[in-house]
């Protein structure tokens, strides 16, 4: 069939699960009923519709053999995902890459090619608390994708508004930044601070919690202190060490009388969510500092639920939006776009299917 192409990578996430959970549907999907499963029979579906359905069906199937053991077959079946899928392809062809590579992972663990070792404590803080560390020089790909696509302003901007309105009467603030990454979205706040008329600010203050003092980190801070100097604001920066989140204390945030305290998390809750100990020793502590905001931006997905199919359904329903965006926002050839795909499903995936998390053994 040729024409403009029908279907969003959402759309087509939807039609290739559809026609995987129909019982006539083996190792390709039906797409004779592919006009009831999109609730229209005026579409007119282009061929590269058509191959995108064709290709997450193949990557539920490799998935669905990987849960039965079925290791040889599943192989063959990611062999012709990675074949038909690539890094500069349509966003279908994109997200099926990374998913493609994720589950040769999860494959590779289960079958003794490649050894699954204990994560430690520090590596998880590491990871969750300061990516930037896993990032590389990839900082610039996360401000140019902030930059282009809609939504991570909206969630940005939404965020500093909130602790704008809560502190309006504070004039000493102290912001603790769970997962500061490159702290650009703190000079939207000073720059709203810095106009305020009725109550002079006498001190911001921004905590940041990481795990390892480097040269990104200190940089980090030497950048929010210029900034903060360019607008005549008075301001602190500070960066609180932890080895584990269970080491988590309210003295490491050296809070002092007078201070109103607002929680910025931008990504750190869903990671948590499964590991107890970390989970409770955060709440404990955010608790006791009793901040008058927290503001928390975790994406809308449950990358928890109790089986891998569901967690699989689920993550793909979440990327299939999040790629989507990108295509409209960036050109497929932009090396932000890609380096930036790469390191977002990479985290993410570590708490999908992780051979740590808690249903990572079950079967599909």
């Amino acid at each position: 069939m040729a024409g403009f192409r029908a279907l969003s990578t959402v759309d087509v996430i939807r039609v290739a699960i559809k026609s995987y959970l129909q019982p006539s549907s083996q190792d390709s999907p039906d797409l004779s009923q592919l006009d009831q499963i999109c609730w229209s029979s005026s579409v007119s579906f282009s061929e590269e519709d058509i191959k995108d359905v064709e290709l997450v069906h193949l990557l539920l199937v490799s998935a669905e053999n990987i849960g039965s053991q079925q290791y040889d077959r599943a192989s063959k079946l990611l062999d012709k995902c990675d074949h038909f899928s690539s890094t500069t392809g349509n966003s279908v062809q994109r997200m099926i890459h990374h998913f493609s590579k994720a589950l040769r992972e999860r494959l590779n663990r289960e079958t003794g090619r490649i050894i699954s070792k204990e994560v430690k404590g520090e590596e998880i803080m590491k990871l969750i608390l300061n990516p930037q560390e896993q990032m590389g020089s990839s900082n610039h790909a996360f401000i140019a994708c902030y930059k282009q696509v809609p939504f991570y302003q909206a969630t940005l901007f939404a965020g500093i508004q909130a602790i704008i309105e809560n502190v309006a009467a504070a004039k000493r603030i102290h912001i603790i930044d769970l997962a500061i990454r490159t702290g650009t979205h703190w000079m939207v706040l000073m720059q709203a601070l810095s106009t305020r008329q009725e109550c002079p600010l006498e001190l911001l203050k921004i905590t940041m919690v990481g795990v390892t003092s480097n040269q990104k980190l200190e940089e980090t801070g030497k950048r929010l202190v210029y900034f903060a100097e360019t607008l005549n604001l008075p301001f602190s920066f500070k960066i609180g060490m932890l080895a584990d989140l269970q080491d988590l204390k309210e003295d490491i945030f050296e809070i002092n009388e007078g201070e109103v305290i607002a929680v910025y998390s931008p990504a750190l809750l869903s990671y948590i969510a499964t590991q107890r100990d970390r989970l409770e020793t955060l709440i404990t502590v955010l608790t006791n500092i009793n901040p008058c905001v927290m503001v928390v931006t975790e994406v809308e997905a449950n990358h928890h639920l109790q089986t891998f199919e569901e967690r699989f359904f689920e993550a793909l329903f979440h990327y299939s939006a999040a790629f989507d965006c990108l295509e409209v926002c960036m050109p497929r050839c932009d090396t932000n776009r890609t380096i930036f795909e790469e390191i977002c499903t990479g985290l993410d995936w570590w708490k999908l299917s992780s051979a740590h998390h808690p249903c990572f053994k079950q079967n599909w």
